[in-house]
């Protein structure tokens, strides 16, 4: 039963960095003609980096002997996106500047859709590997009865 607990833990790792990419963004999409943050400007697309950590567990420590180790996922960072604002031509707007550009969100909605649908997949594909691990772990109680 150990095995499953790795495979549980790595599942949930998972969907724990893809719920949070999901809620940046959302907050880009949210924000997507936001022209004034309290910090000034207008608001910064947002990326969240990931990075491979190890699953501690007993049979995890068997496969490191064995030179292979369970890897979940973590959020390292939440970064800023360094790409310029858009200018638009707008001097009617209140954040104009003097010469009538507004300053709106390096966001493009497109790209933020193609994200929210590759992290929507890898979310569903975990909920999978748990739903597959539960019915493995039913199916192994029922072999002992």
């Amino acid at each position: 039963m150990e095995i499953m607990g790795t495979t549980l833990a790595v599942a949930a790792s998972a969907l724990r960095a893809e719920r949070q990419r999901l809620d940046i963004i959302a907050s880009n999409l949210a924000n997507a003609n936001t022209t004034e943050t309290a910090a000034g400007g207008p608001y910064k697309r947002r990326n969240v980096i990931f990075k491979a950590r190890a699953v501690e567990s007993d049979f995890g420590d068997t496969l490191v002997a064995l030179g292979d180790q369970p890897q979940g996922v973590q959020v390292t960072d939440v970064i800023e996106d360094q790409t310029p604002p858009r200018q638009v031509f707008d001097p009617g707007h209140p954040d104009a500047n003097a010469e009538g550009y507004v300053l709106y969100p390096n966001i493009n909605p497109v790209t933020e859709m193609v994200d929210l649908q590759t992290a929507t997949r890898a979310y569903e594909a975990n909920v999978q590997v748990v739903n597959a691990t539960k019915k493995m772990a039913e199916s192994a109680l029922a072999i002992g009865a």
